[in-house]
């Protein structure tokens, strides 16, 4: 059985090189003239690799949705990896190793980050102060012609104080087609009804940002069971600022952003 655990960056980055089913992966190849030695490109194949200003990491994804024969497929970020146990190193000594991979998809459907809790905000009042609220606008009106199903599991989403975040995953190869035989049709119906000229900045990577929202919807509108892992940050998490900001969103109405996408 073939696992692939893509490694999805934009840039020259350390990477693991002993690691047979971990792969690096050049998010918005196609955007540029070389990508770092030993990096798959996600230009190859059937890709989106052009759109990765607006999708971010999701063209790794869309590329081992068209490209790979992996028959466990997962996505990590190059500061971010699925771990065994968290340590205060920054390396790679704790990734998930083959056994491990298996165990926990023995035991549900779907591995994803353990969930990120926002305590005092919902996801919606989260998102609404952090990026552009048209995004969430035109994210309702597309589900107005959704089933109900998928309608209550956005508003369940939208009304927690918690998700899982990043977009990483890992998941059995049929159910890593569900799950992508649903998520870009959706993302293509939402690119539609939003107007990228007048998204300012980051916000131009809104079908990215949306993403990670509409993982936990389609979880819950499947009933898929959730396998959490913990994941570990290979860079300083600057909690203070990251707070900071958190806290003058709310009561400011600013828009100021702390990253939780590769940048």
């Amino acid at each position: 059985m073939k696992i692939e655990m893509l490694i999805a960056s934009h840039k020259q980055y350390e990477m693991p090189t002993d690691n047979k089913i971990y792969l690096p992966i050049f998010v918005g190849s196609a955007l540029h003239k070389d990508i770092p030695k030993n990096f798959q490109s996600d230009a190859t194949g059937d890709n989106i690799s052009l759109e990765n200003p607006h999708f971010n990491e999701l063209t790794a994804t869309y590329w081992a949705w068209k490209n790979s024969d992996a028959s466990i497929v997962g996505l990590n970020h190059y500061r971010r990896y699925f771990v065994s146990k968290k340590s205060f190193r920054k390396d790679f000594s704790n990734l998930l190793n083959e056994q491990q991979i298996l165990n926990l998809l023995a035991k549900g459907d779907v591995v994803l980050p353990s969930k990120r809790k926002y305590y005092i905000e919902t996801i919606e009042s989260h998102y609404i102060h952090s990026h552009d609220a048209e995004e969430l606008k035109a994210l309702k009106k597309v589900f107005s012609s959704f089933s109900e199903s998928y309608q209550r599991a956005l508003q369940t989403v939208l009304d927690s104080t918690s998700a899982h975040m990043f977009n990483m995953f890992i998941m059995k190869r049929d159910t890593f087609n569900q799950y992508c035989s649903w998520l870009f049709p959706t993302l293509r119906t939402l690119e539609k009804n939003l107007d990228f000229d007048k998204l300012m900045g980051n916000e131009k990577r809104a079908l990215g940002f949306i993403a990670e929202i509409l993982m936990d919807v389609w979880v819950i509108a499947n009933d898929k069971q959730v396998g959490e892992c913990p994941v570990q940050f290979m860079e300083s998490n600057h909690w203070p600022k990251k707070i900071l900001i958190f806290l003058m969103n709310k009561f400011t109405g600013q828009k100021r952003q702390f990253n939780t996408h590769i940048k």
